[in-house]
Parts: structure tokens; C-alpha cells; sequence
């Protein structure tokens, strides 16, 4: 039966302030190796295991030696393997005494890897069959067999480390598949720390604060919230995308000399890679895995530096354009862009003017019967013909500001200048008493077009030359009302990300980088979003007076 202490829900939010100061102790005085020291401690608390990449003399044991300090009167065992180990110097003597007298093989573990909560295995894939196969078992099953019994083994981080990976066909693919979490551990970067890791300056290693190490009776306590952990359909989801992502690349053959096998996932690293999610998920506070969680597994799909360098890249596109629905945002406003493009296609087809060309003599005039064309009386003359944009603009005038919806010309003026292929004529804009001069032109589809103050061409149509049915006038504001929809989708979606993204926030194991990518990603789509909104919102406005301009 489970003690209460055991069974109480901890308080997520103060554990996860523990977890950061945790980290932020154990970081101190190790330069440029904060970010290591927080996928290895989630990984000990998910009960995963890490392997570390990088040259020899770049602090990986002490990362490793950093790590027992993060456990309550843990035990640390660590070991520099060669082609010469035997499994009595990583798993223990064999007791003399109990083989002399009760003719029993059995070791003395204490002190060794059985008994020990971190390990430290430096040189991993120079020892031998013997050791490996049985780290194999104890990786497996957390358990290690000494003579008749089967013991349980207490630990909860196993640190390995090269400075090459297991070769191919070398029988080690099992071992290495199970070490979850893969850090590449460089040498120092920034001048300055290197400047302060030679001068022997900066902040010392000091013993951690009382309390701020994990007690076992929290670990195990932690060990079955973490479980109850939810990973929804929605997160699921994106997995699947990402698996898909790597799947595609790895299909193409784009990026490696190397076979496909560079980008193969087994199913048994995506299955103890939602642990690790799950984990992040808890000591971030939350009840839930985040798409912010994800990114996580940068450090858990690559087997080869060639395959690091590519899932990162994936990461980073998936976490800018899926992770947040970015994608699928920019999708809808695609889509919204594309209806009212046709419906506003459908109404040029419908509603423009379309001239006919003569040569006559080697010069080129255009024709176009006006005599169906209203006559307006605008200003005493009643001679005003009325064109209506058909097309959204920001004025064709900059004498009036804002859109502009028609323009009232002298229909007698202008059958002549416009014969030419183009004519400046003054005019009248919407309901506007001052005239304006105005760009027409006949453009490369003999339709008539009008200039805005952007140099544009927009499509123009004459009132009184047959008008609108109302089964076209419904239609066209069916459809724009249908963009208008996708688009205001799309905005949804994007607010919902955005509350998603930093409600995640700050997240205490991703690397620093990835956040702001994330933002400017929901940032751009949003504003891409907002700005097609308001050509949306103007368009279906104008559609739905269409009638009321033609008349």
C-alpha cells in the first residue's frame, strides 16, 4: 500500500521552481555546459539514459560527477572503459568466500554499478561483449542478476560517453538505441569563458543548498505523476508530423552519402521518448505535454553527427511552421485568399470592360460602345458616365484618401481620349465634388483598367450596360463571405497557438533559441493574417454593394 506521502499530488509550479534552481546550481562554474546539464538531469528524472558525443578533455565526467549532486545521499560509480575491462571492475568482484564455501558465484556489488544511482561510463564502446550485454539487461530491465538472485538496481541516470559512435554491424545498435537522450558536447566557444577556464576565474563548484537536492522519497513520488501526465490527440498528432518530416527526408536521400538508415527511428525510441515528454511536461508545472515539449527531441532522434545536423534543421522548420498550427493557419488564409482571388475573377470576367482593337492607317485605336452606358448629371454636367473599381485599392486619386468605389468621368471626353489606349481625365471620386485627375489605360487583355496611387492597374466597370442579376450578386457575397470565414479561422487558430506557446512559457529544458524563432513565426503569420483579414473584410463590403455602384 502506498504511504500518503507517496500519494500526494506535489505542487507542480513549486517544482518546477525547484527544478530551475536545481540547474542553476549544478551549472555553476562549468562553463557552456547548462545546456547538457539540463537534458541529463530530465533525463534521471524520466529514468532515461544519456549519451554524450565530443572530443576527450571537454568536461564530460564532470557533468556526469555534477549530476549525483542533484540526488540525496546518492551514490555515483563512474569508469573509463578500454578493450582490456573486465566485468569485475564495473559490476564487482567475485566473492572468494562465497565461491569457497558455498560453491555460489556471486559479487560484491557495493561500491559498483548495481548499487549505484548515477553512472558515469566514459569510453563506452571499447569494452567488451561481457560488460555490454549485461549493461543491456540492467538498462532493460533496471535489475541485475548476482548468482541466484535477481536484484533491483537504483539507477536512475546512466551517463555514457565518446568520442566516436558504435560501429556498423558491431552488434552495439541495442545499447545505443536505448540511450534516449544524445548531447554533442563541444569544446568551449566563447572567448571570455575560455578567457575565465584558464585564468581559473568565475564562480567555484560549491556544495548545493540544504534542500535543494532530490530526496528519494520525492523521486519516487515524482516517478507516478509523471505518468498521469496527458499527451492528447492534438500533440499526438504532431509527433506523427514530425515522424512524417523525418520519414520524407530520410526517403529523398538529399542529405547523406550515407543510406537511409541515418534517419531510422525505431519504435521503441519514440515510445521512451514520450516519457521524457511527459517528464517535461511535469517539471514545467504543467498537466500536459506542450508542443514546446517536442523540441525535445532534437536530442533524441539523431545517430550520427550528419543525422544531428539534419533532425535539428527539421526541428526547427516543424517548430516554425506545425508545432504552433502555423502552417495550418497560413493554410486557411491560402485558402481564403484563393476563394475571393476566383470570386473576384468571376466578377472581372462579368462586370468588365473589354475594348476591341482596329488598325487603321499603322495606328492601333480601341472601340467600345457606350451607348448602353447611364448618363449622370454630376456638378450640371449631364454627360457623367460612372466607373466602378471592381477591385480593391487604396484611392485613385491623391486628392481623396481612402477606397475608392467609382469615379464619374464626361462620357463624350472620354470615348475619345481613351480611343488611344490610355488617357489622364478629370473626374469626380465616390461622392466627392472635387475633380481629380485620372490614369486610364487598356491593358495587355483590352480591359479597361484605372491607376491607383500605387501605380496599379484596377479593373473597371460601367454602370448602366446591364447591371448585376441578383443570382450573381449572391453568389459572388456567398463566396467572399466563405473567404471571409477561412480567413477568420485562420486568426482563430493563431490566437489559440499564441495562448498555447506562452502558456508554455519560460520552458525550463528546450534550448534558449528556439522560443524566439517560435514567436517570430506566430508573429509573422498572424500579421500576414490580420493584413489579408482587412483586404477580406473591405472585398466583401465592396462585393455586397456591387448593385448599389452599378445603379
Amino acid at each position: 500500500m502506498l504511504s500518503m506521502a507517496s500519494q500526494a499530488q506535489p505542487n507542480k509550479a513549486l517544482v518546477s521552481e525547484r527544478i530551475q534552481k536545481l540547474i542553476k546550481a549544478l551549472s555553476n562554474g562549468v562553463y557552456e555546459r547548462e545546456e547538457t546539464i539540463k537534458l541529463c538531469l530530465l533525463a534521471a528524472l524520466a529514468g532515461e539514459s544519456v549519451f554524450l558525443l565530443g572530443p576527450p578533455g571537454i568536461a564530460k565526467s564532470l557533468i556526469a560527477k555534477r549530476l549525483i549532486q542533484a540526488f540525496d545521499n546518492s551514490r555515483f560509480f563512474d569508469y573509463l572503459m578500454t578493450r582490456f575491462s573486465t566485468p569485475e571492475e564495473v559490476f564487482g568482484p567475485l566473492s572468494i568466500q562465497e565461491l569457497k564455501d558455498n560453491g555460489k558465484y556471486v559479487r560484491l556489488i557495493d561500491g559498483y554499478l548495481p548499487t549505484a544511482q548515477v553512472v558515469f561510463l566514459d569510453e563506452i564502446w571499447k569494452a567488451g561483449p561481457a560488460i555490454l550485454n549485461t549493461l543491456l539487461t540492467v538498462v532493460n530491465e533496471r535489475t541485475f542478476k548476482n548468482g541466484q538472485d535477481t536484484l533491483p538496481v537504483p539507477m536512475r541516470l546512466l551517463i555514457t560517453a565518446s568520442n566516436e559512435l558504435p560501429e556498423e554491424d558491431s552488434g552495439l545498435e541495442a545499447l545505443f538505441d536505448r540511450m534516449l537522450v544524445r548531447v554533442f558536447v563541444n569544446r568551449i566557444q566563447e572567448k571570455q569563458n575560455f578567457k575565465a577556464m584558464l585564468m581559473g576565474e568565475g564562480p567555484s563548484i560549491q556544495e548545493l543548498e540544504p534542500g535543494l537536492a532530490i530526496t528519494d522519497e520525492e523521486y519516487d513520488n515524482w516517478q507516478q505523476h509523471i505518468d498521469d501526465i496527458r499527451l492528447g490527440e492534438a500533440i499526438f498528432e504532431k509527433i506523427y508530423a514530425l515522424k512524417t518530416m523525418i520519414e520524407q527526408r530520410a526517403e529523398s536521400g538529399a542529405d547523406f552519402a550515407a543510406e537511409e538508415s541515418e534517419l531510422y527511428i525505431s519504435d521503441r525510441r519514440w515510445k521512451k521518448s514520450v516519457r521524457l515528454l511527459k517528464a517535461s511536461a511535469f517539471f514545467n508545472g504543467r498537466d500536459a505535454v506542450n508542443p514546446l515539449d517536442l523540441l525535445l527531441l532534437q536530442d533524441c532522434l539523431w545517430h550520427s553527427p550528419e543525422s544531428r545536423h539534419v533532425v535539428r534543421e527539421l526541428i526547427r522548420q516543424f517548430a516554425t511552421q506545425k508545432a504552433f498550427d502555423q502552417e495550418a493557419a497560413q493554410a486557411s488564409a491560402t485558402e481564403a485568399q484563393t476563394i475571393i482571388d476566383d470570386v473576384h475573377q468571376d466578377i472581372a470576367t462579368a462586370l468588365c470592360m473589354t475594348f476591341s482593337r482596329e488598325t487603321m492607317m499603322r495606328k492601333e485605336w480601341f472601340k467600345y460602345d457606350f451607348s448602353s452606358a447611364r448618363r449622370y448629371n454630376v456638378n450640371n454636367n449631364p454627360r457623367m458616365i460612372k466607373l466602378v473599381m471592381l477591385q480593391q485599392n487604396p484611392s485613385v486619386s491623391e486628392q481623396e484618401s481612402g477606397d475608392s468605389r467609382w469615379v464619374y468621368v464626361d462620357g463624350d471626353e472620354f470615348e475619345k481620349k481613351i480611343k488611344t489606349g490610355q488617357c489622364d481625365i478629370y473626374g469626380f471620386v465616390n461622392k466627392n465634388t472635387h475633380l481629380c485627375r485620372l490614369q486610364f489605360e487598356i491593358d495587355a487583355q483590352q480591359q479597361l483598367v484605372i491607376k491607383d496611387i500605387a501605380n496599379r492597374s484596377v479593373l473597371v466597370g460601367l454602370a448602366g450596360s446591364g447591371g448585376i442579376t441578383n443570382a450573381q450578386q449572391q453568389l459572388w457575397q456567398l463566396e467572399a463571405e466563405k473567404a471571409l470565414s477561412k480567413v477568420s479561422e485562420a486568426e482563430h487558430l493563431l490566437k489559440i497557438s499564441r495562448s498555447s506557446f506562452h502558456g508554455a512559457l519560460p520552458h525550463t529544458f528546450i534550448e534558449a533559441d528556439l522560443p524566439a524563432l517560435i514567436e517570430q513565426s506566430i508573429s509573422t503569420a498572424s500579421d500576414a493574417v490580420t493584413e489579408l483579414k482587412i483586404v477580406i473584410d473591405k472585398s466583401v463590403f465592396r462585393i455586397a454593394h456591387l448593385s448599389e455602384y452599378f445603379s
